[in-house]
């Protein structure tokens, strides 16, 4: 039964995909920036409760930009969860632009890309980071660089937390995590090393349900700290949060 209702699930899963390429490739050039966003988020919750999961917010998420979003990383689903808190736009590695169907649902909800080899590449990213946070939006980012079990906070890479300080713009920091109905951590949906999507998604629609948990702590200025300082600061709130 439970294999079962994972197909059904999955199904589910791939037809709400198909509707969201559909929004974006058709619907999207019609709508204004916000309508978009209104879009999005209503996709990502939509999908979070097709998959069973529920989502659980403790703190406030922002209401309205500029803001930088920092967040702990565990799996594929930490987008969705963000995207369904509050819409922001992410930052993520340019190899996802060219993933098939996902690719153009990510470039729809303004994700911007970086080559991470690139130090000339991530400069540029600051820059239009920067700028984005200038006009008012809300971006997110993993500053940890990569996906972990949950077990440790890895340390938090600093370069992108320059946007925020070239922006003059806050940052909130939020911690993310899943468990089960009675409370205990799942790694169902960690995606850490050699495992794969596929395993990943299948372990997370065939397994007991879970919840995801956003912890949104409170919002941060730089208050004369240089990047470095500033992201071992919010490694430390985001610890907290947790």
């Amino acid at each position: 039964m439970r294999a079962l209702r994972a197909v059904c699930r999955l199904l589910h899963v791939v037809g709400h995909v198909i509707g969201g390429w559909f929004t974006i490739r058709f619907a999207f050039p019609a709508l204004t920036p916000a309508q978009r966003e209104l879009r999005v988020q209503s996709w990502a919750t939509r999908m979070l409760q097709i998959m069973g999961i529920q989502l659980r917010l403790c703190g406030t998420p922002p209401a309205a930009g500029p803001m930088l979003l920092v967040a702990n990383h565990l799996s594929w689903l930490d987008i969705l969860v963000l995207h369904a808190a509050r819409h922001c736009r992410f930052v993520s590695k340019a190899g996802v632009r060219h993933w098939p169907v996902i690719g153009m649902l990510a470039s729809g909800a303004g994700t911007l890309y970086i080559e991470r080899e690139s130090r000339r590449d991530a400069m540029r990213v600051v820059h239009h980071m920067a700028e984005s946070l200038r006009a008012g939006e809300v971006l997110a980012v993993f500053p940890e660089g990569t996906t972990s079990d949950g077990g440790q906070l890895l340390p938090f890479h600093a370069n992108l937390i320059q946007s925020a300080i070239s922006a003059q713009a806050p940052v909130q920091p939020v911690a993310l995590s899943y468990v089960d109905l009675a409370g205990q951590k799942s790694v169902g949906p960690c995606w850490v090393g050699d495992d794969t999507l596929a395993r990943s998604v299948w372990r997370t629609l065939s397994g007991p349900p879970i919840a995801a948990w956003a912890a949104f702590g409170e919002p941060q200025t730089a208050q004369g700290r240089d990047r470095r300082a500033w992201a071992d600061e919010l490694r430390s709130a985001v610890e907290r949060l947790r």
